[in-house]
């Protein structure tokens, strides 16, 4: 990745000019894309579990075939060749590797990664891998779960597995994706799996992942290679006041802790912030924090990963209930433990598939903010993407020009950041390919890739072929 994020080129379109080395790239993850849902070992994780549970998922749609990624992986690493991509952001399936999350490997799955990672490099394409994107093994959520320390510790070991076998190939690690998904969705509002909903559970859920992240970093430390480089994804929450009132500004402070500093609190600065234990003081103690926790979740990182979708607008409510309206999924239940009184607001104009607002200005504020509170730690955009109702003419053909506009505003906000002084190193579309999303199933498209699931053919977008283009030249063009 680039070392001089603020270089700029000196033509005549430097305004358009990403830094020499930025890194372009696309992203997935493995529940999403594999299918194989019973090969080579592979044991059911939670996402298994809830997606085959009635009424958790739309259409009662499951990951067991998703993209068929594990039988078409070649046809997907050349699709990336073909689109020029510099990098690849895939996340390992713990069950596939460690199937019941605790022993030793399957050796099938790691040969499945090892055969997956020596093609990319051999496409000149950088490997980046996430060690966990929400698949827990189902054996260890039985067990407790997230909320349970053991989890951490399983982590851990896992990591090292993961770690012996592709440490000598893979250069660019990231721990965890979206803690705050796994921890607050999860087990909060039960909207993710394993759709529990409980506000404590989700709390300790949260500590244990930080823990976990502090843990895997460790042991990657301890036998990847040298100049490996060690990371974490959080989907930093922009939380805006819906007025200058003192009122909403409280809201968003208490917002800004449940997202976002219940994470960088532990894994950059070695604390929880003071604010987040007495909002959340009614329900517990935080007794499950014991003494050197916080020093082992803090951890020097190389970079930290960013998503970014859409803003989060707040204000203070006069009653409980409003929650449901926070762009994450509809539930009687929170995923903000000891934020009853907050409202969440739609913000104005376009919104896309997921009826997520476009507000690009939402992505350099954020980019801004993360520079100033963390000024010598590079960050990485790991995910940004829309997913829109696309659909394949008669002659085969994809035109999304509404996601071509998304990522080319949201590209021109982290160009202006990286000018204005942010160390921004590279860009993750999300996704390469349409694939299972979650509980929408397969009703939202986000990749730049079309798939016929039927078939399972592989149609390139326009957006494939624009952002092709930008990633090759490393300038983005006007509207």
């Amino acid at each position: 990745m680039v070392t001089a994020a603020q270089q700029t080129a000196s033509a005549p379109d430097a305004h358009r000019t990403f830094p020499k080395g930025f890194l372009w790239g696309s992203a997935t993850a493995s529940y999403q894309i594999e299918g194989a849902a019973t090969e080579d070992g592979r044991t059911p994780s939670i996402w298994d579990t809830y997606a085959r549970t009635p009424g958790r998922v739309r259409n009662g749609d499951t990951g067991d075939t998703a993209t068929d990624h594990y039988h078409r992986w070649r046809e997907d690493v050349a699709l990336m060749a073909e689109l020029g991509l510099g990098a690849y952001r895939f996340s390992l399936a713990w069950t596939r590797i460690q199937p019941t999350g605790r022993g030793p490997a399957v050796q099938k799955g790691l040969d499945f990664y090892r055969r997956l990672v020596d093609e990319l490099l051999e496409k000149g394409i950088q490997p980046v891998a996430t060690l966990y994107h929400w698949d827990l093994p189902q054996e260890l959520e039985d067990a407790g779960g997230w909320p349970e320390r053991a989890t951490a510790e399983r982590f851990a070991e896992y990591t090292a597995l993961a770690a012996d076998a592709l440490g000598d190939r893979v250069k660019t690690w990231t721990t965890l994706n979206e803690p705050w998904c796994s921890a607050f969705l999860g087990y909060g509002s039960g909207v993710h799996a394993p759709g529990r909903t409980d506000p404590v559970a989700a709390l300790r859920a949260a500590h244990h992942l930080n823990l976990a992240h502090g843990l895997a970093v460790q042991a990657l430390r301890d036998r990847v290679r040298a100049d490996a480089q060690c990371s974490v994804t959080l989907n930093i929450h922009h939380v805006r006041p819906l007025t200058g009132g003192d009122a909403d500004a409280d809201a968003a402070r208490r917002i800004d802790a449940l997202a976002n500093r219940v994470f960088t609190g532990p894994m950059l600065r070695g604390a929880y912030p003071e604010d987040l234990l007495k909002d959340t003081a009614h329900l517990t103690d935080w007794s499950f924090v014991r003494d050197g926790d916080l020093e082992q979740a803090r951890q020097p990182l190389d970079f930290l990963g960013v998503n970014y979708y859409t803003p989060t607008v707040v204000s203070q409510a006069d009653g409980s209930g409003v929650h449901t309206s926070d762009g994450h999924g509809n539930s009687p239940y929170s995923p903000w433990p000891g934020a009853d009184r907050v409202a969440f607001h739609q913000p104005p104009g376009e919104t896309t598939a997921m009826g997520w607002a476009v507000d690009p200005t939402g992505l350099y504020d954020l980019l801004r903010r993360l520079s100033s509170d963390f000024p010598r730690l590079p960050l990485v955009i790991t995910e940004n993407g829309a997913a829109f109702d696309d659909y394949a003419d008669p002659e085969g053909r994809v035109n999304d020009p509404a996601r071509i506009a998304y990522v080319r505003d949201h590209l021109a906000a982290v160009h202006r950041a990286i000018v204005d002084g942010a160390d921004v190193r590279g860009y993750f579309l999300w996704s390469l390919l349409d694939n299972f999303e979650w509980a929408h199933g397969y009703g939202k498209r986000f990749g730049a890739v079309y798939v016929d699931y039927p078939t399972g053919t592989r149609i390139p977008k326009a957006s494939a072929r624009w952002y092709s283009e930008v990633a090759r030249t490393g300038v983005l063009p006007g509207a």
